[in-house]
């Protein structure tokens, strides 16, 4: 097996120290063992992602002599390849389409705290045999949400942090394509995974919760899930997570 490590910064700002400590590992770890390192740039943040931004995170990787074997990669150079994996999902019965409003997601939500339940979507438009699903709105535009499995669990070998087990009923149904049929970023990273052939994400601990529902996602896929490792954050003289406002 060849290693195939990746770097995923999102083009905000400059390369700061979480990031460029995360490129080091996953450089590292692929050169240790003659592996690839990939650079892709996760800039579906339109509103703050910058050409400015980043030709900055090349440039500083290219300073600390990060140099990556393939990419850069562009999320929104494969927008087309996202809807493509959507309506497969749709197709294949592992995510379906969902008429909430965000207004009546929350109002749902407030129900379930009210009573000492953990806030979450209900499944309301989830289809089961025998089911019988609300009348479509007119006119309104659904979001696509991911079929998350029910019962069982999911558990990896996390290569930092050992042994992880998350039960599935801790997941609610996750929103894998907007109104507008854009995707989201935790579905957009299980498709660049997959299709980069990434063998191993190491990335900071901020992201243990997106790792089950990933996982769960690459295996409707019937895709191999990747060997995580989850770092610790790099935290401030306030304890609190090391970022830009800290002038890192």
């Amino acid at each position: 097996m060849t290693v195939r490590t990746r770097f995923a910064p999102s083009p905000t700002g400059f390369l700061h120290l979480g990031g460029a400590r995360t490129a080091l590992f996953a450089w590292a770890y692929a050169r240790r063992f003659e592996g690839v390192f990939i650079l892709r740039i996760e800039d579906t943040d339109l509103e703050r992602s910058t050409p400015e931004a980043v030709q900055a995170i090349i440039d500083g990787m290219q300073w600390l002599g990060l140099h990556h074997d393939e990419g850069p990669f562009y999320q929104m150079q494969r927008m087309d390849r996202y809807r493509e994996v959507v309506a497969q999902m749709l197709a294949a019965g592992t995510a379906y389409h969902c008429y909430c409003t965000p207004d009546e997601v929350e109002a749902m939500r407030e129900r379930q705290r009210a009573a000492g339940e953990k806030p979450r979507y209900d499944g309301t438009w989830r289809p089961e045999p025998g089911k019988t699903l609300p009348a479509v709105p007119e006119g309104r535009k659904p979001v696509v949400r991911f079929r998350n499995p029910l019962d069982g669990e999911v558990t990896w070998e996390d290569a930092v942090k050992g042994p992880i087990t998350i039960a599935n009923r801790e997941m609610d149904d996750l929103i894998i394509a907007r109104p507008d049929g854009t995707p989201t970023y935790n579905f957009c990273v299980v498709v660049d995974d997959w299709d980069m052939k990434i063998t191993h994400v190491i990335r900071g601990d901020d992201h243990v919760n997106n790792t089950p529902r990933q996982i769960n996602i690459l295996k409707a896929l019937g895709a191999t899930p990747p060997i995580y490792g989850h770092v610790p954050m790099i935290l401030g003289a306030d304890g609190e997570k090391l970022s830009k406002r800290h002038g890192a």
